[in-house]
């Protein structure tokens, strides 16, 4: 991935490929790359791991926007969607996001912990050495630092490294006593400090939809994070828009979701530094439009790709697989889906140290049994890492797998 812009359209003739390659590890980063005669040579005291047979190397994914910390399940929301059935008409039987905050109080912060260890490990298998994880299902100050506190007791258990986001601005808790600008102004104030303190996250998250909290709502909950140096990231333009500029006015990090986004939303993520990342797991869970990730592209934006892991509207889970099939519907290039799900979504993470295969970069790698890297995507997520570097440590083998 070395020498692709950050930014805009990337053809596939753009793509370094390392035949007979290898890459030379020190402590848990990359300290060489090239080809593997002339790197023996140059590093003579190394030790040498030699994988036989076809591979191919490509840097661990990245998963730029998750919600693997939760309780409960939501199989019944999505058999009765399927089913025909509305968003209002699934939550007044007790499902949404509802159902799965009650469930996820219900659970105890080792529950949590460990099942967000399950998740995030069953992420590694599949490609992704790194993982945003985002609070939400607790809305209340003590539920929510229940969440976030289990995000970073996973992180130091899990395989891959969990990055933790405070999304208590999910949606007004149906058991608050007040308006939403009183529940943001609650959290912002008793909830943000504790943040700090028992440093659980750096980034605050926010849902700007109809169902969830207006782009007037907002703007103090986004002013109070920016004033105690929070980076920003918006749940913006699923159902509609608004979202993306209010992502741009605060500087976000990023903007995901976008499945609304119409060109005046995609002209103004273009010309900002927000990253704009697609969910297509969600698309593909509510049956739903895909992002714009060509338009986005074409005007020049910055595309990440992230898989929006989450008990209802995306449950799949397989970053692979839905950037793969976001590719087949929105005509992008082998180069721009890799780049999504690597370097730009570090990148909407704020991550510079990981996400191309450089030297001085994390040693996060994903090993394939092919000999063309094109299979990757060919296979739309059917074929699955054989190996599995973090941090410059082996961490899964398939072949060894029980």
């Amino acid at each position: 991935m070395t020498g692709l812009a950050l930014k805009g359209a990337i053809s596939d003739h753009e793509l370094e490929v390392l035949a007979e390659g290898g890459i030379v590890i020190e402590n848990n980063l990359i300290l060489a790359t090239g080809n593997f005669d002339e790197l023996k040579s140059e590093y003579p005291e190394a030790d040498i791991q030699l994988l036989k047979g076809n591979h191919v190397c490509l840097p661990g994914f990245v998963d730029a926007h998750t919600h693997i910390c939760f309780g409960g399940s939501r199989a019944k929301d999505y058999a009765m969607r399927n089913a025909g059935k509305s968003y209002l008409e699934i939550a007044h039987a007790g499902g949404g996001i509802w159902d799965t905050v009650t469930e996820t109080r219900k659970a105890s912060i080792e529950e949590l912990t460990k099942n967000t260890i399950k998740r995030a490990n069953r992420h590694l298998n599949n490609g992704t050495t790194t993982l945003e994880v985002k609070s939400g299902y607790g809305l209340t100050i003590d539920e929510e630092l229940k969440m976030l506190r289990a995000i970073k007791e996973a992180n130091e258990k899990a395989l891959p490294e969990l990055i933790a986001t405070c999304l208590a601005a999910h949606m007004l808790p149906k058991d608050f006593k007040g308006s939403e600008k009183e529940y943001l102004k609650m959290i912002s104030e008793e909830l943000f400090p504790v943040l700090k303190e028992e440093n659980l996250t750096h980034r605050i998250d926010a849902f700007i939809e109809q169902s969830a909290f207006s782009a007037d709502d907002i703007q103090a909950y986004f002013t109070k994070a920016s004033e105690l140096d929070f980076d920003i990231t918006v749940h913006a333009d699923q159902f509609s828009t608004n979202g993306s500029k209010v992502a741009v006015d605060h500087k976000a990090i990023s903007a995901d979701h976008l499945e609304a986004s119409t060109d005046t939303e995609i002209e103004l993520l273009a010309n900002s530094d927000t990253i704009a990342v697609a969910l297509p797991g969600a698309s593909i869970g509510l049956g739903y439009n895909f992002t714009p990730a060509r338009k986005l592209l074409d005007a020049g934006a910055a595309l990440a790709i992230a898989s929006d892991h989450n008990p209802g509207s995306a449950p799949m889970g397989d970053l692979l697989t839905q950037a793969s099939i976001l590719g087949t519907f929105e005509k992008l290039t082998n180069a721009e889906v890799l780049a999504g799900i690597t370097f730009r979504a570090a990148a909407a993470l704020k991550l510079e140290d990981r996400g191309k295969l450089e030297a001085g970069l994390l040693a996060d790698l994903a090993v394939f049994h092919s000999d063309n890297y094109q299979d990757i995507l060919y296979n739309q997520g059917n074929l699955k890492p054989c190996m599995i570097w973090k941090n410059g440590e082996l961490v899964f083998d398939r072949h060894k797998a029980p």
